[in-house]
């Protein structure tokens, strides 16, 4: 599993729970954090190089937890790869597909997700009549694995993001950010108790299962699983950072060097 910085272990808390049998390799990107600005060139390649760290560990499925990185290169990650492939985008779309009541979907993304458009592709190809409302929300994310996610300026970004869904007048969002999730309280006072927010932890967790079954890989029950944690960056700060997020303790952490 790898994602930009600390957010996918959002996903990761949800996979423990559903799989506390299988072991985890978690990448977190955290020395090229964060992906939202990048071009789509370069999340590609980012993706491709951390992939290619997965599999030659063992990985017998990859799971992109990060939506930027989704959007931008899951296709090419399932041709090019030896092993199966998952991104958050789809379990999203679709769950947010099954609750709403009229039809008008909201998403919260990072501007790379905003301008590949795949949330409303992935949408359509569901119910081609979905509105799906998009905003980009720069510097919620970093606002967020910045060490203060509860911040005055964080709620700003906040407010500011959710209004325009507000006013659009949506029923369901998407959080299309694996970081969103840990403001979720915040952003569902700015969004109003009448709309329902997605997140893709659980859904994705759930075809994670589903993908292992399938292809009959699934580690023995009786077995209790490890995670193993890999950082681009520094990896005290990630720890520390990650903590706050996976909610269990991490312990050591390891440095990987990656292209730039």
């Amino acid at each position: 599993m790898f994602d930009s910085g600390v957010g996918g272990l959002t996903v990761l808390h949800a996979v423990m729970v559903r799989l506390p049998h299988e072991d985890v390799v978690y990448v977190g990107d955290t020395g090229r954090f964060p992906y939202g600005p990048r071009t789509r060139d370069e999340l590609v390649g980012y993706a491709r190089e951390l992939t290619a760290v997965l599999v030659e560990r063992g990985a017998k499925v990859v799971v992109v937890a990060c939506n930027s990185a989704t959007a931008a290169a899951l296709p090419t990650l399932q041709r090019e790869c030896p092993v199966p492939v998952l991104g958050v985008v789809t379990p999203e779309a679709r769950a947010a597909v099954q609750a709403t009541r009229n039809r008008r979907v909201g998403v919260l993304a990072t501007e790379a997700t905003v301008a590949s458009g795949r949330y409303v592709d992935a949408i359509h190809d569901l119910d081609a009549g979905v509105e799906v409302v998009q905003v980009a929300c720069p510097g919620l994310a970093e606002a967020i694995q910045g060490g203060e996610p509860y911040s005055e300026r964080t709620l700003e970004l906040a407010q500011a993001t959710c209004a325009p869904l507000r006013e659009a007048g949506v029923d369901t969002v998407v959080l299309g950010c694996t970081h969103y999730p840990l403001i979720r309280h915040m952003l569902q006072r700015e969004l109003g108790a009448d709309v329902q927010t997605i997140a893709a932890a659980e859904e994705l967790a759930g075809e994670v299962a589903a993908t292992l079954a399938r292809k009959g890989w699934e580690r023995d029950r009786g077995h209790r699983g490890g995670c193993a944690f890999v950082a681009t960056g520094d990896p005290e700060a990630f720890r520390e950072e990650g903590t706050r997020f996976l909610q269990l303790p991490i312990g050591a952490v390891e440095h990987l060097d990656v292209t730039g």
